[in-house]
């Protein structure tokens, strides 16, 4: 695929989910790298290259699309989201954050539609056509 992403960066406490997501991802073949981030605090010290992401001469692609979980331990989506909106400019960029879910509560898919900060709500499984379809609607690749 040509115009490829740089990074996508997917939020997720569960590692088969995370596993399976990823590889749609690069069946989609649609971005340079895929960053996997298992609670909201590791996604949070990527975007801000701290703790385990200490820049050490790597250069950690900041993401171009954020896939976020709701449900998680600790920090839950929408905490992460409290925090990422503290983050400096320059760690947010202009991220897309798409909350992908096994959430059936219809008060988050609400939540999620007034929120300025977040461009979708999918439910999981993810699939070819979702991912081709937020390429298409916010990156303008198809």
């Amino acid at each position: 695929m040509d115009n490829k992403l740089n990074c996508i960066l997917l939020v997720d406490d569960d590692a088969p989910t995370n596993y399976l997501n990823e590889e749609i991802i690069r069946d989609v073949d649609c971005v340079d790298h895929v960053q996997i981030a298992e609670t909201g605090k590791e996604a949070l010290d990527y975007l801000a290259s701290r703790g385990q992401f200490t820049t050490n001469g790597s250069i950690y692609p900041q993401p171009d699309l954020i896939f976020l979980d709701i449900n998680m331990p600790g920090m839950d989506g929408w905490e992460f989201l409290q925090e990422y909106e503290k983050l400096p400019p320059d760690q947010r960029g202009k991220m897309i954050i798409v909350m992908l879910t096994t959430s059936l509560n219809p008060e988050d898919e609400l939540k999620a539609k007034a929120s300025d900060g977040i461009a979708g709500f999918i439910t999981k499984p993810l699939t070819r056509e979702m991912v081709q379809d937020i390429l298409e609607r916010h990156f303008g690749v198809n």
